[in-house]
């Protein structure tokens, strides 16, 4: 008893009491504070809900491409889809560094690229919630990614990876606000620092466009299972320009000098085999190389340096596709599928046909597949010539309907 007297008598000394009092109740607040935020993280984790909104994570730092074609606004006040702000992001698709895409990561700290150990575990969730829409409607975003930070641009492991990588895409967004889902069941959320990832495609895009997103939360849904890989048949490399079936992309110029000898327009109108577009090819031996190539890749300029990239065309019997010359009697060396065999994460296998003398009519050729091991494709499609087998002018040939098909 003497000492709790004691105790007071101290407190009330020098107004003690009143100072120890204020420490308590502040403490006792900012606890209640941080118990309130656990039990709102216990079943949404945010991304982005409104500008500056204390729920917020990670940070769109990761400005990758062409990344002079990308306008970012994160207070845009046109017509969110709820709260006063949302994400306005404009991509001119002009080829500003010379890539032909352009994309942004949201990231668990700033600029962090894999080198600092800031990622969140979001173990617990199973899926990435966006709310999406189009200026004009029409407007294309080629891959959502999640994840997907594992290596360096040398392709070498960085110290801190992301445990997960799952992409999700092509969209094309309409005028109205629409609601998309990234399953994320089953997948390792022990460590995320790509936490969002937008990338777009100039073939795809055609042009500037302008999309808007809002309410960007990982949640969790019960009901949710993990989802089958499939690949589904017809596969398609190039089906028209702004097709949201085509896969890979044609970024792998050959050799260093290649842009001073080729053209290349995947939006010809020049009398496609099929649909609306095909693809021209002009080579001149500007260079003096004399020769050159183009590999369709995945992602663009993917040597073997990106893990898990490859997709699985197992099932897959032939690679076909429709050529044709300007004049008749060109010459290619070589069209093949897979090879590219640099990198730590190559192709699985390869295939060609070649050399090919072309007509001026579209006829449709086969690179057979059968026994090839398909598990693993970065290079879905190549073509390879050279000058002394051609018009020492150059040449112009036209390309349509490139796909993996079964018998």
């Amino acid at each position: 008893m003497m000492n709790i007297k004691r105790t007071l008598e101290l407190l009330n000394n020098d107004n003690r009491k009143e100072v120890y009092m204020r420490r308590i109740f502040a403490l006792t607040g900012i606890m209640l504070f941080v118990l309130g935020m656990g039990a709102i993280a216990a079943d949404k984790f945010h991304i982005y809900t409104d500008k500056n909104a204390p729920v917020n994570r990670f940070i769109p730092s990761g400005w990758m491409g062409d990344y002079g074609d990308l306008k970012f606004n994160d207070q845009s006040q046109e017509s969110p889809f709820s709260g006063s702000t949302c994400i306005k992001l404009t991509y001119t698709a002009r080829r500003s560094g010379g890539n032909g895409w352009a994309g942004i990561y949201w990231q668990s700290s700033s600029n962090n690229w894999g080198d600092k150990k800031t990622g969140f575990d979001l173990t617990g969730f199973n899926k990435l919630v966006f709310w999406a829409k189009g200026k004009d409607g029409g407007e294309v975003i080629t891959l959502v990614k999640v994840g997907g930070i594992q290596t360096n641009s040398q392709g070498e492991k960085v110290a801190y990876p992301d445990t997960v990588n799952k992409e999700y895409g092509p969209i094309r967004l309409s005028k109205e606000w629409q609601k998309y889902e990234i399953n994320l069941a089953g997948k390792d959320l022990s460590y995320v620092n790509g936490g969002l990832c937008i990338v777009f495609y100039a073939d795809q895009a055609g042009k500037e466009q302008t999309i808007y997103l809002d309410d960007i939360v990982y949640t969790y849904d019960s009901a949710l299972i993990e989802e089958s890989a499939k690949t589904n048949f017809p596969f398609y490399v190039y089906a028209d320009s702004s097709s949201l079936d085509n896969h890979f992309i044609p970024s792998g110029w050959m050799p260093a000098t290649a842009a001073q000898d080729i053209k290349l327009d995947i939006n010809s109108g020049n009398n496609p085999f099929s649909g609306d577009s095909c693809i021209k090819v002009e080579y001149k031996n500007n260079s003096g190389t004399r020769w050159a190539g183009i590999y369709w890749q995945n992602p663009a300029n993917n040597w073997g340096t990106v893990p898990n990239a490859g997709f699985d065309l197992r099932g897959a019997e032939k690679l076909t596709f429709w050529a044709r010359g300007e004049k008749g009697g060109e010459i290619i060396n070589e069209f093949k599928m897979g090879g590219i065999s640099s990198g730590e994460y190559i192709d699985s296998d390869s295939a060609s046909i070649g050399p090919i003398k072309l007509t001026t009519e579209w006829k449709k050729y086969e690179i057979d597949l059968r026994g090839k091991d398909l598990s693993y494709v970065i290079g879905g499609f190549c073509w390879a010539t050279n000058i002394d087998v051609n018009d020492p002018e150059g040449i112009v040939f036209y390309l349509d309907e490139i796909r993996y098909e079964k018998e």
